[in-house]
């Protein structure tokens, strides 16, 4: 146990020089309760530092003896009211000891600056005084002190109080600073999760960039392909288109010339009436007119059929255009005839003007849409609820610059559940090998963050799907931020 620490008290010690020298401490209050506490908590859990505030010596000595029968008690005494409380955040006692009148200051006020600072405001304070009064224990409990005991006390009593507050204070301490602990770690916890949730989304919009990027370069190859199909086929029916009307005229003339030898040579020779017989001449004059007729619709279709495909791939062409969205609409649609044959569609057109958007962009919109539609049309006809499967385009021009595209089907509908997700990158309700999930997630991104426009679903079972796409006529440029 160590001797008393004697300090000479100062004299004309006044309350407001109390007040001074408390807001001097208490600037960096929380710094300093930080540094008591883990002070206290750095020591033994059975360590007891005692600091007694008394303006007088033989108090402290008498106190001092009463405490020398025990070893894990550290007596600290305190002579001068203006260092207390400099003296306590640097020794940091686990009780306070305190006489309830001194000549230099008022005992009760002291308590209150205890408990006013921060970094000793929890030490409990135990009144020493000669007062026996109830008053005056009633008048330094309502101040803040934790206990009272009329000098001099009985040692085993005192003991035991010091070790009691001192139990409690240490106690209160490690509580708080589990706590502490506990709440950091469900910081660390809430940093790990968020981490691991920002890593999770980084993880899932790398897997959907990389998809994408796979899922456009394969758009792009097929763009290239079907470029190339539609040139190569375009030059040969270009030939077969420009001389049509010639084996026209030539087959008419050869017809008239037939038709004047048999008018004026009415008995040819016997190898021209046998061939004329094996042949069948007059089936030949009526059925070659039928067969050109034949060839020249056929041809026609062939070169619709490229001009679609060229249209829809847009290869040549400038990323960023002013086109015509209906013939968007028919060259997908043509590209898909093979899927939508048996399907009756409406068009709708209103009156648009050019619009400014990444045709090809824009028409994989209309490809994605217009194929899911058939796909839902084709389980609700196999289920028996659609034995009559139309789609319907519908296009308006509104105000402020936009347009709209309505694409309808009269399916099964899509549940409320499946809705909130149809735009969600790889969700599919497609068996293995038959969709991606990328389709919708895409046409999500082509018309929302590369045109600025809007895309929605409508849907309720039994009535049908609408995908409604709203464009603005202008394309806008993202500026760099």
């Amino acid at each position: 146990m160590n001797s008393p620490d004697a300090i000479e008290p100062s004299n004309n010690l006044t309350e407001p020089a109390i007040a001074v020298n408390n807001l001097s401490y208490s600037q960096d209050g929380n710094a300093s309760a930080t540094a008591v506490a883990q002070q206290t908590l750095a020591r033994s859990s059975q360590a007891v530092v005692v600091l007694l505030v008394d303006d007088q010596p033989i108090v402290a000595e008498s106190i001092r003896r009463l405490l020398a029968s025990e070893p894990d008690i550290q007596f600290h005494y305190c002579g001068d009211v203006q260092k207390v409380i400099p003296t306590a955040i640097q020794l940091a006692p686990t009780i306070i000891l305190q006489d309830l009148v001194m000549p230099d200051a008022d005992g009760l006020m002291l308590v209150k600056f205890f408990r006013a600072n921060p970094a000793l405001s929890k030490i409990p304070v135990v009144i020493l005084s000669t007062k026996d009064e109830a008053t005056a224990k009633a008048e330094a409990f309502a101040h803040g002190a934790n206990d009272y005991l009329v000098k001099l006390p009985d040692p085993i009593e005192l003991v035991a109080r010091i070790r009691y507050h001192s139990a409690a204070y240490v106690n209160l301490l490690k509580g708080e600073e589990a706590d502490r602990t506990l709440a950091y770690n469900k910081e660390l916890e809430q940093r790990v999760d968020d981490r691991t949730a920002e890593l999770q989304q980084t993880l899932k919009n790398l897997k959907q960039t990389q998809a994408q990027m796979v899922h456009n370069e394969k758009m792009s190859s097929l763009g290239q392909l079907v470029a190339g199909i539609a040139h190569e086929i375009n030059n040969p029916i270009n030939f077969i288109y420009g001389n049509i009307k010639h084996v026209k005229a030539y087959v008419n003339d050869l017809s008239e010339m037939v038709r004047l030898y048999q008018e004026h040579y009415s008995e040819p020779v016997l190898p021209i009436l046998e061939k004329s017989a094996s042949i069948d001449i007059e089936f030949i004059n009526q059925d070659l007119p039928k067969l050109l007729i034949s060839l020249d619709t056929g041809v026609e279709r062939i070169r619709n059929l490229v001009l679609g495909l060229r249209n829809f791939a847009r290869h040549d062409e400038s990323p960023v255009k002013a086109i015509d969205i209906h013939e968007g609409i028919d060259s997908t649609l043509l590209i898909l005839k093979h899927k939508i044959d048996d399907i009756e569609i409406v068009k709708d057109y209103g009156d648009l003007p050019l619009v400014e958007c990444c045709a090809s962009q824009i028409n994989q919109v209309f490809m994605n849409i217009l194929a899911n539609a058939a796909d839902a049309l084709d389980e609700a006809r196999e289920v028996g609820k659609q034995p009559q499967p139309k789609i319907t385009i519908r296009t308006a021009k509104q105000e402020s610059d936009q347009i709209t595209i309505e694409l309808s089907d009269n399916g099964i509908g899509i549940p409320p559940e499946v809705q909130q997700l149809i735009f969600d990158p790889f969700f599919t309700t497609k068996i293995v090998g038959e969709g991606t999930g990328l389709g919708l997630s895409i046409s999500h991104q082509i018309v929302v963050d590369k045109h600025k426009g809007k895309l929605d679903c409508i849907s309720a079972i039994g009535n049908g799907t609408t995908f409604r796409i709203e464009l603005p006529t202008s394309f806008q440029i993202e500026q760099d931020s």
